[in-house]
């Protein structure tokens, strides 16, 4: 049994890609040595280090046991590549004191981790009836999961085949992972609708985009509607939330309480799908 543990928490992967958007968000690839690793967009898989690996320097110090040397940290994430791709992509925020994003940043193209086995989750675009349109909002790196979605929408015709809106906010333009390709989509896709959202453009004196909060924006339904394109109707559309817990909570009570919507459940999906995490 003790062999078995050991190799359940040996390094599996190989880091083949990073592109940092700003020092505390990065963009990385991972292959897994098995070659193939089956999942459905808007999934999310597990990564590890174990507690011997460096963190930046930039992070909280942190003391390790020579006895906890060789444990391994798992932390999961949501995927941002097309379920078709070779390779895993993820989208991470640093948390200057936490266990594994300090080592994951400190990590070089070459290097090993750990993946987990399988992908999981429920956060999935099949849980949404053909043909409805679809609102996605998402605050920092809760934008993941809608990447893989549109890039796995898009695969073979370019565009996604329904009307699709993204709305992602955050606290600065620079923040704002994703938005070259998002923006070249929405000029090229009739019916796809890239909708930024910058919380402090006091500090942002270049941006010239739509401003404030979130749960602002959701509060303003025409106004939200007419950023859509679409009406916010249950009956034709679905809206996914994702990201901080305060938003995404904020969201499904003024989106079921106002609007109709139902969170359903993992058995009877409904038609506004949530999911929390930083």
């Amino acid at each position: 049994m003790a062999t078995n543990n050991a190799q359940a928490n040996e390094y599996n992967a190989t880091l083949t890609d990073r592109v940092e958007v700003t020092p505390n968000l990065l963009i990385c690839k991972v292959k897994p040595d098995a070659g193939s690793y089956p999942f459905e967009a808007g999934q999310f898989a597990v990564l590890g280090l174990k507690r011997k690996e460096a963190r930046i320097p930039e992070a909280t110090s942190e003391e390790v046991p020579e006895e906890k040397a060789e444990r391994l940290i798992r932390r999961a994430y949501s995927i941002s590549s097309a379920s078709h791709e070779d390779s895993l992509e993820f989208y991470l925020s640093l948390v200057s004191s936490g266990e594994l994003t300090p080592r994951l940043f400190a990590l070089k193209e070459g290097d090993r981790l750990f993946l987990g086995k399988s992908a999981s989750g429920f956060f999935t675009l099949d849980r949404v009836p053909a043909g409805k349109q679809i609102l996605m909002v998402a605050t920092g790196t809760g934008l993941a999961p809608y990447i893989s979605m549109i890039r796995t929408m898009a695969l073979g015709i370019g565009c996604p085949a329904v009307p699709i809106a993204v709305m992602h906010g955050a606290s600065y333009s620079w923040d704002l992972g994703y938005r070259t390709e998002l923006e070249s989509l929405a000029r090229e896709c009739g019916h796809f609708r890239y909708i930024p959202v910058v919380s402090r453009p006091e500090e942002d004196k270049d941006w010239s985009g739509r401003t404030g909060r979130l749960n602002e924006w959701m509060e303003n339904k025409s106004g939200l509607e007419e950023a859509c394109g679409f009406a916010l109707d249950p009956a034709k559309s679905d809206i996914f939330l994702c990201g901080n817990p305060a938003m995404v909570e904020f969201g499904e009570k003024h989106f079921v309480e106002n609007h109709g919507y139902d969170a359903g459940s993992k058995k009877a999906p409904g038609t506004l799908h949530a999911e929390k995490y930083w």
